[in-house]
């Protein structure tokens, strides 16, 4: 592709919207190096196909020479920051934020070409700062401005608390966007009002202002919410093959031809054929699923581990057999089957492990399980679900 082809689909293809699109466009038509700001929250190490919708974009970025700026919170770590919610998150201690950081960098870099990414911490100009500077940066801003922020002004109307420290986070993301000389700033939709502070303050302290590019919020395979590991819904970057390819044979039909569009590189005259092809009940939405799951898998892994989940799915789902390789599971004297579910990570909680029970969901040796005391037998295959075995032994 030409120049601009490449930007054309750098900017329409898994895009939500970008501030302002007229002057990056000629940003990236001038052919100098993009810095492209990407900052975490260290509070969970894991990355689903939620977050990399915006990752993918990063990679495009980077595929026509751009800089990535990685920049982990481990300051801000220590402030609430509701992002869209309703609650504070907790503060987190530094052995947590460097542990969650190095597991969050694993998987970052399955997606993000590594060689072209510079990493920073945010204690690097935070560690330093005096409360004179924490003044001098919130006197730049007003109460009014940040209660047009979506979330705080419901949270307000709604008579529920929102804490200082709260209103300086957005402010202190701007600030590193000030520190890294930010070009482009990366975000979901639910994040709009942080970027444009960040872009605001750029252009208080003479800077040129960034660029704010938003992605879509990925629906979970719930097909209601958006993806988020809180929820179950999500798909983890860094889950197993298998467990990948039957997470994504589970994703709706209704949402195929948008996640083909957000985390695939599937051209788009094919995914409009396959678009017209399920409009028109011409092809299995199940055929379309695999193929989701064998791209997915191919670009976290490679093309054997595709074929081998397949052929897994293939054997254990659709022929019901039992995996070649299972998992054991040591049964313990007085152990119940509830608390062995818990225990063997095939359910969160025992109310849940009864839940599943009740449904028919369990079975042991091919025969569904219709109580909580059911006997367990070393030797056994106990079932959860479609694609969950677990082998007891003594």
């Amino acid at each position: 592709m030409n120049q601009d082809q490449d930007i054309e689909k750098l900017l329409r293809r898994g895009v939500a919207e970008v501030i302002v699109e007229a002057e990056l466009r000629e940003r990236l038509r001038t052919g100098g190096k993009l810095r492209l700001k990407e900052g975490f929250d260290p509070s969970s190490p894991d990355i689903h196909l939620g977050h990399m919708v915006g990752l993918r974009k990063l990679r495009q970025f980077q595929e026509l020479g751009h800089q990535v700026v990685l920049i982990v919170g481990d300051w801000t770590a220590q402030i609430g920051d509701p992002t869209g919610q309703s609650v504070t998150r907790p503060m987190l201690t530094a052995e947590q934020v460097h542990a969650n950081a190095q597991t969050y960098m694993e998987q970052f870099f399955k997606i993000v070409d590594k060689s072209r990414t510079e990493v920073r911490w945010q204690s690097e100009w935070f560690g330093k700062f005096s409360l004179a500077d924490v003044l001098r940066l919130a006197s730049r801003f007003t109460i009014a401005q940040f209660l047009a922020r979506e979330d705080f002004s419901k949270r307000f109307t709604a008579g529920k608390p929102i804490t200082l420290t709260e209103f300086l986070y957005p402010l202190l993301q701007a600030y590193d966007s000030v520190v890294i000389q930010a070009d482009v700033e990366f975000g979901g939709q639910d994040q709009k009002f942080n970027l444009l502070v960040g872009r605001e303050l750029q252009t208080m302290v003479g800077q040129r202002p960034q660029q704010v590019f938003m992605t879509p919020l990925l629906v979970g395979t719930d097909g209601i919410h958006k993806m988020s590991k809180s929820l179950g819904n999500y798909i983890g970057v860094s889950e197993p093959p298998e467990q990948i390819f039957g997470k994504a044979m589970s994703v709706p039909d209704e949402l195929i031809i948008t996640y083909f569009e957000l985390v695939t590189d599937v051209a788009e005259v094919e995914i409009n054929d396959m678009r017209a092809a399920l409009q028109n009940a011409d092809i299995n939405p199940m055929s379309l699923k695999k193929r989701l799951a064998k791209e997915l898998i191919l670009q976290l892994y490679d093309a054997q581990a595709a074929e081998a989940a397949e052929e897994h799915f293939v054997r254990t789902v659709q022929r019901k057999e039992i995996p070649d390789e299972i998992a054991e599971y040591r049964l313990m004297p007085g152990l119940t089957l509830p608390q062995l579910m818990v225990e063997a990570k095939l359910a969160k909680s025992a109310s849940e492990a009864r839940r599943l029970i009740a449904a028919g969901a369990v079975e042991m040796d091919g025969v569904p399980i219709v109580s909580v005391t059911g006997t367990l037998n070393s030797g056994s295959i106990l079932k959860v679900g479609k694609r969950r075995f677990v082998k007891l032994v003594s």
